[in-house]
């Protein structure tokens, strides 16, 4: 019965998307507002089907129905709550589900909220966004059904893949599909805007949060990510640049790119080509991603099956872009910009350098990805791209990147004066040449890490200088004391200071990666008792240790760190072979502080007790994951409702109304 009513919600929810996905254009057409609020609703309708089909595939796998062939093949009865859950999206189906409904609610919610407003826009706006669920939707129905029944029931499951036996399986894959399906909305809105014929700022301010939704979870999807390859791969790094990592991060790139353009056009009413082609590329590369991820194109430790996806997902792809710059060329006289570049020396170039580079990157990564394939077009073999072509790359503009993060803020718009930078750099500037002087001091001599470092002062005394001057006129203005002031001025500026808080985040990030050419690493086989040491750390190897549960065999090492001749802690690095897939996996032990972390993988164990340990540290490694903490803080304060900019909002949508009346 169950797998019965999940599909019956899925066939129903296509069929009630076709209705959506036409009606509002037919009501539109014929004027009849009527017509148009029952296409809303049908899309509304879609986003009930769609979470009963998904509440009925995750009570299949609760209730252990393995007459469910997607629930026989990626869990068992071993598994714990927590991962029972997770084995949702393990697999093609269930990713797909989880792409569509996470989209119809989406839709749902922004139908919802515009139910009185943007009405010129709205049905262009269903119209997209129920195709794009229709899509996704007859994919799953016809070619990705997870509700296929098996021939007979068996007694148990296959299991979990022992690398999704991870917390990062039950975040990972959740917030990188809230990514990119939440780039969907802005993008429906930026198409109904061209289709329309509203091509001011109206559907910027109208998804603005969106896009900061979807960018916050494309964040926290890739920085999670990077945290489960680290504790989970044992290759001794948190980014390899491999295709499926590559792919999260493009979009990533070039929504970044996005949300600082956009703001450009609503100060100055320029870009506007810009920012359309910006998000029609942003939700591109989230078609990509999906069709790297879930095709079977690529070979990739994130990739767990092949399927025949891959077409489909390719004709979205080039159906999104065909639209979107069919569409960007259709409107192209409307789209000239209001105001012209004053000055090469100003914020709106520095805004402009900024998305140059940014795409520069996600055209070098995307290059990278896909080069195997178009060398094994042309001459038959795949050749793939390693990462020392991305650092060779990545690292000269990723420190241009970081120069622009703090040169932005202290130039002015229009044109910036001698004076202007006089008073504005002379304390970044001086803060990072002290930096640089202080780097020489202590022996730091790698040219990238130095230049590296030198920057993140300049940018962190750059936030830090915005800060005390907004915090000191604001003192003086109203006379409140400067805790009070502070705060206030973070308050009532959540936008600006909240993304200030984001670029404090992501300079964390840099340094962590910084640390990286200070990277040292051994390998070493101990007898039972013996020790060997690395940096400032003495490990003492004290014997091998076996156990077993329901799910695995665990062979692990007990082993004693020493640092400066003080005991620091216990660690058992370990191999698991899973009794139900009967593979091997190695959990890594580490132990982490600000400065470095000992990264201690388990080889192997011989009869005699005999161990082999691949033994690393890696500096700076913990700013990575408090930067995650940082983006989040800062995010949430740029996201959080601000009464003055509603206010504004509703006299535009006033101002709208009258002029759509008159």
């Amino acid at each position: 019965m169950t797998a019965q009513i999940g599909y019956f919600s899925l066939v129903a929810a296509m069929l009630v998307g076709i209705y959506a996905t036409v009606m509002p254009i037919v009501g539109l057409k014929l004027k009849r507002k009527d017509i148009i609020v029952s296409g809303e609703r049908a899309a509304i309708s879609v986003a009930g089907l769609m979470l009963a089909s998904t509440g009925a595939l995750l009570y299949a796998f609760l209730s252990r129905d393995f007459s469910i062939k997607y629930v026989y093949e990626y869990s068992n009865r071993a598994l714990s709550t927590i991962y029972t859950i997770s084995s949702w999206w393990a697999g093609n189906q269930g990713s797909l589900l989880m792409w569509a409904v996470f989209l119809s609610i989406y839709a749902a919610i922004a139908i919802l909220l515009n139910r009185h407003k943007n009405r010129d826009m709205m049905p262009y706006v269903t119209t997209i966004l129920s195709a794009l669920i229709l899509f996704f939707t007859a994919l799953i129905v016809f070619m990705a059904n997870p509700f296929v029944k098996m021939p007979y029931i068996p007694a148990d499951g296959q299991g979990l893949n022992p690398m999704l036996h991870n917390p990062g399986m039950y975040m990972h894959p959740p917030a990188t599909y809230l990514g990119y399906v939440g780039f969907a909305i802005p993008f429906a809105f930026a198409m109904a805007a061209l289709l329309s014929g509203k091509l001011g700022d109206m559907w910027i301010r109208t998804t603005r949060r969106w896009a900061i939704w979807g960018w916050f979870w494309l964040t926290v999807g890739n920085l999670v990510g990077a945290w489960w390859a680290y504790y989970t791969l044992g290759w001794g790094g948190f980014w390899g640049w491999d295709p499926v990592e590559s792919a999260s991060f493009m979009p990533w790139l070039v929504g970044t790119a996005y949300l600082h353009s956009v703001m450009i056009q609503e100060k100055k009413g320029m870009l506007k080509i810009w920012n359309m082609a910006l998000i029609t590329i942003t939700f591109s590369l989230t078609i990509y991603g999906t069709l790297i991820t879930r095709s079977g194109i690529i070979n990739s430790v994130h990739t767990f099956s092949q399927s025949g996806l891959g077409p489909y997902l390719m004709f979205m792809l080039l159906s999104v872009m065909f639209l979107g710059f069919g569409l960007i060329l259709y409107r192209l006289p409307m789209l000239k910009t209001e105001n012209e570049l004053d000055s090469i020396v100003s914020r709106e170039s520095a805004f402009l350098f900024n998305n140059l580079i940014l795409l520069g990157i996600a055209f070098m990564v995307l290059w990278g990805v896909t080069f195997p394939f178009i060398s094994e077009v042309v001459t038959g073999n795949k050749i793939t791209v390693g990462p020392p072509f991305y650092n060779q790359m990545a690292v000269p503009l990723g420190l241009a990147l970081l120069f622009l993060m703090g040169f932005c803020p202290l130039i002015a718009w229009r044109r910036a004066s001698v004076a202007n930078l006089q008073r504005n750099f002379i304390y970044p500037l001086s803060s990072a040449f002290a930096g640089f002087f202080v780097l020489e001091l202590i022996g730091i001599r790698k040219p990238w890490a130095i230049a590296a470092f030198v920057l993140v002062i300049f940018v962190v005394s750059t936030i830090i200088l915005e800060f005390y001057r907004g915090t000191k006129a604001r003192h003086k203005m109203t006379d409140e004391d400067i805790l009070t002031a502070f705060i206030n001025l973070i308050w009532r500026n959540k936008r600006r200071y909240g993304g200030y808080i984001v670029h404090i985040g992501i300079v964390l990030i840099f340094v962590a990666i910084a640390g990286g050419p200070f990277k040292t690493e051994k390998n070493v086989t101990l007898n039972k008792g013996a020790a060997t040491t690395i940096g400032d750390y003495k490990i003492v190897y004290n014997q091998p240790i076996q156990w077993q549960d329901k799910e695995k065999t665990v062979l692990a090492a007990s082993m004693t760190v020493f640092k400066d001749g003080k005991k620091e802690t216990n660690v058992t690095p370990r191999k698991e072979l899973y009794s139900q897939e009967q593979q091997p996996w190695t959990r890594v032990a580490i132990k982490s502080n600000l400065k470095e972390d000992l990264y201690i993988i388990l080889t192997g164990v011989e009869q005699n007790g005999t161990a082999g340990f691949k033994i690393i540290i890696n500096p700076l490694m913990e700013w990575m994951w408090i930067a995650g903490f940082v983006i989040t803080f800062g995010t949430i304060i740029a996201y959080w409702p601000d009464p003055a900019e509603k206010r504004r909002l509703a006299m535009v949508y006033a101002r709208q109304g009258a002029l759509d009346e008159g």
